[in-house]
């Protein structure tokens, strides 16, 4: 990607990944990612904001050299995560003369990681400015978005806040702002729901500290940039705040067809009782599309056989990932199928113990579901259905 300008000696200097499909070895990234590095010139000082994945640092120093950038008097990393700050030591080398801007914290961090000195860096409070002559940087301490260092960039006169990783979107695109907003959208709530959704209570605090700010352009460190804010901005709102919607999300696996057979029976007993369900195969879903659907599920079911006494791994797997990623969801249940014995039931709860979720009665037939199990199914469903509507979600 070429370094395309903004504004007026404003430009996106980073890297789009193209065909990158996995991040931290866990996260899918089916439209590939960017590492999006903002150059800032004022009439006395240049700043580099957040830099780029060491895999892609060649991209960054030729769109730098292009714009003939022969200093960087401050480089800013707004977070410590090796996909902004990994080019830390080779950017410092280029531009000696740079200051790494960060918190203390996050300088900790980058010494840690990357042996910098700490003569290179100037560690900043929360909401202390620099001045690059016409122009101003405001850092704004955001911890626990996602990382416990993190901080944003706003620049006053032009109203750009540069919030890393907060609102970002994992797309390669070259569009630099939204143009398919329900791609973006999409995009988005993938991002938060994989990364974001476990601090929660810490995005809306953090939507608070930013609310007052006038904001024209918002330009993430991966996706396109946001020059109409309200989407991305109303879209977290609704994400951290709003009340699950009357939605079941059911992850399931099946050996050999009964727990199949018990997933399709629940799903059809919830739709005539006016309740969304959103199915997945964990056999061959992508994991991604069902941290989408957490974030707006009341109710969780978990549909499993048992092996080895135990629940599927697969579905231990799908247990520990809603575990971690802490939805607002309300509800929960097991349904699934054993042939001799076994704790799935047991070990599936005791897998979930940051879900601050009310277990509903489990169904757990011995070999084929039968007339009482299907009975038992058609309880759930009608217990889901009304615990929705005692809590107004329905």
């Amino acid at each position: 990607m070429k370094s395309k300008e903004i504004k007026k000696d404003i430009y996106c200097v980073g890297a789009i990944d193209w065909d990158r499909r996995l991040f931290d070895s866990l996260i899918p990234l089916p439209d590939g990612t960017s590492y999006n590095s903002y150059l800032v010139k004022g009439s006395q000082k240049t700043a580099l904001i957040d830099t780029v994945d060491p895999t892609m640092q060649e991209v960054l120093f030729r769109n730098l050299d292009q714009l003939g950038i022969k200093s960087i008097d401050y480089v800013v990393f707004n977070h410590a995560e090796p996909d902004h700050s990994g080019s830390i030591t080779q950017v410092l080398a280029k531009y000696p003369e740079a200051k790494a801007v960060c918190t203390p914290k996050c300088q900790g961090m980058l010494m840690d990681r990357f042996m910098v000195p700490e003569e290179k860096f100037k560690a900043v409070e929360d909401k202390e400015t620099i001045s690059l002559g016409g122009r101003t940087l405001e850092f704004i301490y955001a911890p626990w978005v996602h990382w416990p260092e993190t901080m944003l960039t706003y620049l006053r006169e032009e109203k750009i806040l540069f919030p890393c990783d907060f609102f970002g979107s994992h797309l390669a695109t070259t569009d630099m702002y939204v143009i398919d907003e329900g791609q973006v959208y999409e995009a988005a709530k993938r991002y938060y729901a994989e990364i974001m959704m476990p601090f929660r209570t810490y995005i809306q605090k953090n939507l608070e500290k930013i609310k007052d700010h006038a904001i024209d352009i918002i330009s993430p460190s991966h996706g396109p940039m946001y020059n109409k804010p309200k989407l991305i901005l109303e879209a977290y709102h609704s994400w951290a705040y709003d009340e699950p919607g009357n939605i079941v999300v059911l992850p399931y696996i099946s050996m050999h067809g009964s727990t199949r057979k018990m997933v399709a029976y629940l799903v059809e007993a919830l739709s005539r009782r006016g309740v969304t369900v959103k199915q997945f195969d964990l056999a061959v879903t992508d994991i991604g599309k069902l941290a989408i659907a957490l974030v707006d599920a009341a109710t969780i079911v978990i549909g499993t056989p048992t092996v080895l006494t135990g629940p599927h791994p697969n579905v231990a797997y799908a247990a520990v990932l809603a575990n971690a990623l802490k939805p607002k969801a309300k509800f929960a249940s097991v349904i699934g199928s054993y042939g001799w014995g076994g704790r799935a039931i047991e070990q599936i709860v005791a897998m979930i113990p940051n879900l601050k979720v009310e277990i509903l009665e489990p169904v757990l037939c011995k070999g084929f579901p039968k007339e009482a199990d299907f009975k038992a199914l058609d309880n759930l469903a009608a217990s889901i259905a009304q615990k929705h509507k005692e809590a107004g979600l329905a």
